[in-house]
């Protein structure tokens, strides 16, 4: 069985995660931007959101991080699945 940070660390390598900078980490996540595709085009994502393993890195309400050099806000961080991926909700900042 391959485990959720194998998978995420061979989407790396094939270029399917962006990087996020959280505090001085750079960290690789599935980020999702509004009215991106999602569910193989079935519907549209209407906020700014990051997948991530949840060992990679802890945030919480309020920490800010960088990704492509604009800075977000993580308004929410919910648990996936069986809580080893973590999903959190961004609101960009000027």
């Amino acid at each position: 069985m391959v485990s959720l940070t194998d998978l995420y660390a061979a989407a790396g390598r094939a270029g399917l995660l962006t990087p996020a900078v959280i505090g001085s980490t750079e960290v690789l996540v599935d980020f999702r931007a509004p009215d991106a595709e999602v569910l193989d085009g079935l519907g549209l994502s209407s906020d700014y959101a990051i997948r991530y393993p949840a060992s990679d890195v802890m945030l919480d309400s309020g920490h800010e991080l960088v990704i492509g050099g604009v800075s977000y806000r993580v308004r929410e961080v919910r648990l996936v699945g069986d809580g080893s991926e973590a999903r959190a909700t961004l609101t960009r900042l000027s």
